[in-house]
C-alpha cells in the first residue's frame, strides 16, 4: 500500500480486507468508532469519514445506537484480498481440518535476513500445517513470521484458528507480494499431502507487510490434481482467483491482490 495514502483510505482498506478474509462475516458488527480510534491512533473525524464512505459504498450498514455491521455479501471482485482457507472450505460445505506438523523458532540466515529486512541471526517463528477439506489434503503451509509483529504467534492453537486469520487480527495487512510456480514434490511433501509419485505441485509464495515491516513469508504447496489457479482481472489487473478442485467439482478457494 502506498504510504502516502490518506489515513481514512488505509482504514477503509483494512476493514474491506477484514471482511474479505472472514474476520467479519455478513451482518457481523465491526469495531466501533471509539475502538478504531484507539486501535489505529486516528482522530474520530478520520474514522467517521472512513465508516461513512464504506456505508455509502454499500460495504457496511450503520445503525443509529447499535453500531456498524457488515452488509450482505457482494461480488467477490470487490474484495481484493488474500482469503482465509478455512472460511472458503467451509463456505463450500466441506469439513475443514488443520494438522499441525511443526511450530517453533529459528535464526535468520543471510537470505531470510534480507527477505525480512532484519539482522542475520535474528529470531523468527516458523510453522508447518496441512489444511484438509473432508479429509483430503489441499495445502501444505510453511510459514515464517516476524516476532516483532506477532510476538504471541507460538502460543496459538492453529487447529482452531488459521495462521492467516490470526495474523490478520494482530498485524493488519498493508500489502503483499506473490509468486506462483510448479515443481515436483520431495518425499516429505508427498507424504504430508498423501500424493502419488509423478504428480506435480503448485507453489504460491507470499510475503506480507504490516506496520511498515515484513510480517510473514508463506510457502503454500498444493497438489496439482486437486487445485488450480485461474485468473480474473479487472481493468487495472487487480484480482487473481485460485480454485481447488476435487475429483468431481471445482470450488473457489482464495482471492489474491
Amino acid at each position: 500500500m502506498d504510504r502516502t495514502e490518506p489515513h481514512y483510505q488505509r482504514l477503509k482498506r483494512h476493514i474491506v480486507d477484514g471482511i474479505a478474509n472472514g474476520i467479519w462475516l455478513a451482518r457481523d458488527r465491526i469495531p466501533s468508532e471509539g475502538q478504531l480510534t484507539r486501535s489505529f491512533g486516528l482522530s474520530r473525524m478520520t474514522v467517521n469519514r472512513a465508516l461513512r464512505e464504506l456505508a455509502a459504498e454499500g460495504v457496511i450498514v450503520r445503525e443509529q445506537g447499535r453500531g456498524s455491521f457488515v452488509a450482505p455479501a457482494k461480488a467477490e471482485a470487490t474484495m481484493v484480498a488474500v482469503r482465509n482457507i478455512r472460511v472458503e472450505i467451509e463456505a463450500r460445505g466441506a469439513l475443514y481440518e488443520a494438522r499441525q506438523v511443526h511450530l517453533g523458532a529459528r535464526r535468520a540466515d543471510e537470505e531470510l535476513a534480507q527477505s525480512f529486512e532484519v539482522a542475520e541471526g535474528a529470531r523468527l517463528f516458523v510453522s508447518r500445517l496441512v489444511h484438509l477439506a473432508d479429509g483430503v489434503a489441499l495445502q501444505l503451509e510453511d510459514r515464517i513470521v516476524n516476532p516483532a509483529v506477532a510476538p504471541r504467534y507460538l502460543e496459538q492453537d492453529f487447529a482452531a484458528v488459521t495462521p492467516h486469520q490470526y495474523l490478520m487480527q494482530v498485524a493488519p495487512l498493508e500489502r503483499t507480494e506473490h509468486s506462483i510456480e510448479a515443481d515436483l514434490p520431495d518425499a516429505e511433501t508427498l507424504h504430508l499431502l498423501s500424493m502419488r509419485r509423478g504428480i506435480p505441485v503448485l507453489i504460491l509464495t507470499r510475503r506480507t507487510f504490516s506496520h511498515g515491516r515484513v510480517a510473514s513469508i508463506a510457502r503454500l504447496v498444493h497438489p496439482a490434481d486437486r487445485y488450480r489457479f485461474t485468473g480474473q482481472f479487472d481493468g487495472q489487473g487487480r484480482s487473481l482467483d485460485a480454485q481447488m478442485q476435487s475429483a468431481n467439482e471445482a470450488a473457489s478457494l482464495v482471492t489474491l491482490d
